[in-house]
């Protein structure tokens, strides 16, 4: 076989392995996939607006000195005392960084913007490519994952078993409320795991010419059209 033609067949997506109709089947599972933890992504990145005004409004006020503890002693005769208490204002910040992290851990798969450090993977072939998005999947993301999600989904139960509350007597209460959002976004990002499992399986095996939105590949034609998942822009 020539060079020309083993280029070629390394750029050539799909292979017969499965019926159309089973492909088809797929790829909307894929689609819907991707949907929900796209949803779950969107969603959860409006908690940053909160938790930078939250960080800055605890930055100000610490900043006030003696005024901060003058203005919480003068706010509890309303039963607005905590709104001035340091620590309720960091664990809530905590908690929103938390919350923002996990559930958006499976929208950066989906959309390719996680970090990667592509020296091999940039240079190789279509084919290549998604037997390594396939075999990373199956041996890395999705099993490390699950194994994460166990022992969350233990710290979580744990957490409602004795409705653990803060340390800190001026803490938040309900810190097993977190845990369960930590539990639930380590659920998305299995789910976002799976979609790329299937889009690799399905690149690799469905029939030619099938085509559908891949997330973390490019089609051989489409190559170089995009940047962690953003269309690349003329400058």
């Amino acid at each position: 076989m020539s060079t020309e033609g083993t280029v070629h067949s390394g750029n050539v997506a799909g292979g017969n392995l499965l019926s159309q109709g089973a492909a088809n089947t797929l790829i909307a599972l894929v689609l819907k996939i991707r949907a929900l933890v796209d949803w779950c992504g969107r969603w959860a990145s409006l908690l940053f607006v909160p938790m930078i005004v939250i960080t800055v409004y605890d930055v100000c006020l610490r900043k006030t000195g003696k005024l901060q503890i003058d203005l919480k002693y003068a706010a509890e005769n309303i039963g607005l005392g905590p709104v001035f208490e340091s620590t309720l204002l960091q664990e809530t910040e905590w908690h929103l960084h938390t919350a923002l992290f996990a559930l958006v851990l499976g929208f950066g798969v989906v959309w390719n913007t996680q970090v990667r450090v592509d020296v091999i993977r940039e240079h190789l072939r279509f084919r290549r490519k998604a037997w390594l998005e396939l075999l990373g999947s199956t041996f890395f993301m999705i099993p490390f994952t699950i194994c994460v999600f166990f022992f969350a989904a233990q710290f979580a139960y744990e957490s409602w078993a004795i409705m653990e509350i803060s340390a800190s007597q001026v803490g938040l209460p309900y810190r097993y409320i977190i845990k369960t959002i930590f539990t639930l976004g380590l659920l998305v990002a299995i789910l976002a795991g799976i979609s790329v499992w299937l889009q690799s399986f399905l690149a690799l095996f469905a029939p030619e010419g099938t085509r559908f939105e891949l997330m973390t590949l490019e089609w051989p034609e489409d190559e170089g059209s995009t940047i962690e998942g953003k269309e690349r822009m003329d400058v």
